[in-house]
């Protein structure tokens, strides 16, 4: 029966399509202002867009194919609270509060700068045009990469970001002790820019992404009134400026693609409310989507939260229930690589909501929150 019921998952996968991409953009061709283009993309689609990282700015170009249309109006928007942010700003990047983690000196930050260095081991607010070395993060080694070549702080995140992930983020005291032996390993006696950075822009959708790609010597707000951004599309491509809110633009919406569901159901139950209502439990395929999946998860009411991943006893392999056999893996030790035990329920695959959120394996008659796919057909 097992065996049958397996197939039937792989054959369903065949014919049809996966429901994976967690976040979709649509370009709209109207003009509108600021404020009226956040109220078509909430009453159309999730909210005007809002960008995580560098591939989201490549999948929203992709989005517009249009030559012609020079810039596009997204969810960003100054606001009156300025907030200490990390450069790396994919909310996650980070788990549970760990993006608030903060070393300053006992004296700073004293406001004299809107970036942020390290030196000797503690970190000081400092002017964003000053000249230091600096720390770039590679998500490929996980490692950090010192830089002796001094550049603003700008600078130093457009080389990070060409070369390796972004300007370092400092998530905890064990991070910013490796990161002070570097300095003090290459002898470095001034101090070295780190990926925090002040300013008072917010996403339309009230994400924590504090994720920015300004135009160079930009925002600059010319006029004292340029409080909404767009993102350049024919020239600078991918590239932000600040701009007046009520001028009129183009401007891309987003649709979330996953929905964290707060009802605690054992998996089957789990597996049925998502086919009735969205399209299926979700399948993690990528670091991407396992991001996006963190990030839902946090706000879970349960310690785990169900995915769409499922183990065959008679083939001893897990699989997703796309039909997609497991690629990319994420589990937490002692997970998912042994002999599962089958003399009881069927065991199946969930998400930690809190820690280094790894998958595990449970048995399918646990009561969880879960995370679905959902249906956007064009």
């Amino acid at each position: 029966m097992e065996q049958k019921t397996f197939i039937t998952f792989i054959l369903s996968a065949v014919f049809s399509s996966s429901a994976c991409v967690p976040r979709q953009y649509h370009f709209v061709n109207q003009n509108l202002n600021w404020t009226e283009a956040q109220r078509y993309c909430r009453e159309n689609y999730t909210d005007l867009a809002t960008i995580n990282n560098k591939n989201d700015i490549e999948d929203l170009l992709k989005s517009v194919n249009d030559g012609q249309i020079e810039h596009v109006w997204i969810g960003l928007q100054k606001t009156d609270s300025y907030k200490w942010k990390w450069s790396l700003g994919d909310p996650a990047f980070y788990t549970e509060n760990n993006s608030q983690y903060r070393n300053w000196t006992p004296t700073q930050p004293n406001h004299d700068g809107d970036c942020s260095n390290m030196n000797p081991g503690q970190w000081n607010d400092y002017p964003c045009n000053g000249s230091l070395s600096f720390i770039c993060y590679n998500d490929s080694s996980k490692g950090f990469i010192h830089v002796l070549q001094k550049m603003t702080w700008r600078d130093a995140q457009i080389y990070c970001r060409e070369h390796h992930t972004d300007l370092v983020s400092v998530r905890n005291q064990t991070e910013n002790q490796q990161i002070e032996k570097i300095r003090n390993d290459t002898h470095t006696t001034s101090g070295v820019w780190i990926g925090l950075f002040r300013d008072s822009w917010e996403w339309s959708d009230q994400s924590n992404s504090s994720f920015r790609n300004w135009r160079k010597n930009k925002p600059d707000n010319s006029g004292g009134n340029e409080n909404c951004a767009v993102v350049w599309v024919k020239s600078d491509s991918g590239q932000w400026n600040d701009w007046k809110c009520d001028s009129k633009s183009q401007f891309v919406c987003h649709e979330d693609k996953l929905v964290l569901v707060q009802q605690n159901l054992s998996w089957n139950e789990a597996l049925r409310y998502c086919r009735e209502n969205h399209v299926d439990l979700v399948s993690v395929n990528s670091e991407q989507i396992q991001r996006q999946v963190m990030e839902l998860a946090r706000k879970a009411s349960t310690a785990e939260v169900w995915l769409g991943l499922r183990h065959s006893c008679t083939l001893g392999i897990w699989f997703w229930v796309n039909g997609e056999i497991l690629c990319y893996q994420n589990w937490a030790a002692g997970n998912g690589t042994g002999v599962e035990d089958c003399s009881d329920a069927v065991r199946v695959g969930a998400v930690q909501s809190g820690g280094d959120q790894r998958w595990i394996s449970l048995p399918q008659t646990h009561k969880l929150n879960f995370i679905c796919t959902m249906n956007y057909d064009e």
